[in-house]
């Protein structure tokens, strides 16, 4: 027997929660698009970001260490496949829609520059004067305008829940959502799973990558943050203390991660039924999130957070490769908006309809870690253009 999307969100419409969203109830897209006969519009919207250029690049963009540094780190690639992991687990948990929660986590990232935070930091200052720059909105321009894959509209046309959600992805809701998303509404349940995802998956793999790295070791780990200490008590007392200390560290960050993910279902499950949200709507009205940690684990992430910013973030080797992403970024915008014919074709055009400080932005936001060091060592060295 052939599924049709009817059957599909029939589905979805017997089986999910009634506060999850249903693909059938989107608000719809900005351009008028025939629905597929065997996907849903949040599976649509999920394929439309998997064969972006932007989620492509996202492999050779730097989550914490620059591509080249090494071939076993997190790259925003691997970091986005990690959040859609622990999106879907959490979703399907607490019965919300585990398609629209993947497109969500598969999307989040796809306005980041190259060199992580870094390079973020640096096009902001750059902007300033003109628009700013910040990840979510670049995320909502590539999948609204920079995206080409239709002849009769630019960017993805995605739903506008996608949409909006991607604008509110920030933690902690901001009140900069323009009209068109509504100011005063808390981002969809789903959108808040994603969000909770996000930071889950990188404390989880920047433990992983920091202590690969020798950054830090488990024993600092250990002394300094209790959800670690507990974590490695636990490993010991199930396995011993003759592990091999690379399955020793996968054993206890595991430990981490799904202390993580349980405290967050049970907590979430327990805002929502007291919250009494029986729709999208209400879930949306609500004064403060659904979806989070339970209070007694929120001071205990905190203590892990800190952890890894005095002793991965700041530590000199990440700081050298910050400060040189920084260098690279700042001559790149320079030379290009000092010069806007050596931009592509494409975004000499896009200079013309969107002003150069704009596009010359787009166009190294857009740029992936190797390609820009590529343009920097070009422009730095003029004879290599030929």
């Amino acid at each position: 027997m052939i599924i049709q999307r009817e059957d599909l969100e029939a589905r979805e419409a017997r089986d999910l929660a009634p506060y999850a969203m249903k693909s059938a109830d989107t608000r719809g897209r900005v351009h008028e698009d025939r629905p597929d006969p065997h996907r849903t519009e949040y599976q649509r919207d999920r394929d439309r970001i998997v064969h972006a250029s932007a989620f492509r690049r996202l492999e050779y963009k730097t989550q914490v260490f620059v591509n080249d540094v090494g071939d076993h780190y997190r790259t925003r690639l691997t970091h986005t496949m990690e959040v859609a992991q622990v999106g879907r687990s959490v979703a399907r948990v607490l019965n919300l829609n585990e398609d629209l929660v993947e497109v969500l986590a598969l999307s989040h990232d796809l306005g980041h520059p190259p060199f992580g935070h870094s390079g973020e930091a640096e096009l902001a200052v750059l902007m300033e004067d003109f628009g700013g720059f910040e990840h979510n909105r670049q995320a909502l321009r590539v999948v609204d305008q920079l995206e080409k894959r239709n002849p009769a509209f630019p960017g993805l046309n995605l739903t506008y829940e996608v949409r909006e959600s991607i604008l509110k992805h920030p933690t902690s809701y901001d009140e900069k959502s323009t009209r068109e998303f509504g100011r005063g509404l808390r981002p969809l349940l789903e959108a808040q799973v994603a969000d909770i995802s996000d930071a889950i998956a990188y404390n989880h793999h920047d433990i992983d990558d920091g202590l690969s790295s020798g950054l830090f070791t488990i024993e600092d780990l250990e002394a300094d943050v209790d959800l670690v200490a507990e974590a490695t008590a636990s490993v010991r007392e199930r396995y011993g203390t003759d592990l091999h200390p690379k399955i020793f560290r996968i054993r206890v960050i595991k430990y981490v991660i799904n202390n993580l993910i349980h405290d967050v279902v049970r907590e979430s499950d327990r805002r929502i039924r007291e919250a009494g949200v029986e729709s999208p709507q209400e879930a949306r009205e609500c004064t403060t999130r659904l979806i989070g940690f339970t209070s007694e684990l929120r001071p205990r992430i905190g203590k892990l957070e800190k952890f890894l910013y005095q002793k991965f973030y700041r530590h000199y080797r990440v700081q050298r490769m910050r400060e040189r992403a920084k260098r690279i970024i700042r001559e790149l915008f320079r030379v290009f908006v000092a010069n806007p014919e050596l931009l592509t074709p494409w975004y000499q055009e896009w200079a013309e309809v969107q002003g150069v400080e704009r596009a010359v932005c787009d166009y190294i936001a857009g740029m992936t870690d190797r390609y820009a060091q590529g343009e920097f060592t070009k422009l730095s060295h003029p004879l290599e253009r030929i």
